[in-house]
Order: C-alpha cells, then structure tokens, then sequence
C-alpha cells in the first residue's frame, strides 16, 4: 500500500467549479482501486503571496491510499494541466493519515473560542 497527501490550490475565480474538481479526483481514486483516508475542504484562504496576482485560493485537502504507484504519476500531470489548479503538493507519507489536520483544528478551536466569549458577553 502506498500512502500519499495532497494539497492542490484552486483559482478563487473558479469557486462555481470546485465541486467538480475534486468529484474528478474523487472518482480517479476510487476507479483505480484507491481510497480517500482523509478529505479536507479548507475553503477560500489567504494566500502567502500572490500567485498569477491573485491573493486569495480556495485550499483542497486529500489523504489517499493506493495500490498501484502508476496512478499516482497519472493524478500529477492531470494536477498540472488543469488549468483552474494554481498550485499542488503530493507528498508520499509513511503511515495512512485520518485524523484531522492542525489547520481545522486551529480553525475549530478559535471559533469555539469566539462563541465561548459571545456567550459571556
């Protein structure tokens, strides 16, 4: 079994098309005998730096387990030619990865924290 992480951004001008996108990889995955361990849409987030003068991306989050490596090669140029894809990472990993990310549980704390202090006031 082969484990990989994938973090790809996309195009903030494509909002209307990011439910397909990912369906697209979804369904690459699961038809190549591969499953999705972890899923994480971290949704339109500030950028580092701007990227085609754009600021802002929306961010994908996927945690895949394959059997074959060819695939993986398959997923890498397809991320590359899309077009509405700013950016990718695919990062082979050791173990299966299902808990979720520190990015969400930052997110989920601080609104957590938010609503404690509204409570209160």
């Amino acid at each position: 079994m082969n484990y990989y992480e994938i973090v790809f951004i996309i195009n903030p001008n494509q909002s209307d098309q990011v439910n397909n996108i990912i369906e697209y990889y979804k369904k690459l995955v699961y038809k190549n005998n591969g499953y999705i361990s972890r899923f994480e849409d971290w949704g339109r987030r500030q950028l580092a730096y701007p990227i085609f003068k754009l600021h802002k991306a929306h961010y994908i989050l996927m945690n895949i387990v394959l059997n074959k490596t060819d695939l993986i090669k398959k997923i890498e140029n397809n991320l590359r030619i899309n077009e509405h894809i700013i950016r990718y990472l695919i990062i082979k990993t050791k173990t299966e990865r299902k808990t979720t990310s520190f990015i969400l549980k930052s997110k989920s704390e601080y609104q957590e924290k938010r609503s404690d202090i509204i409570k209160t006031i």
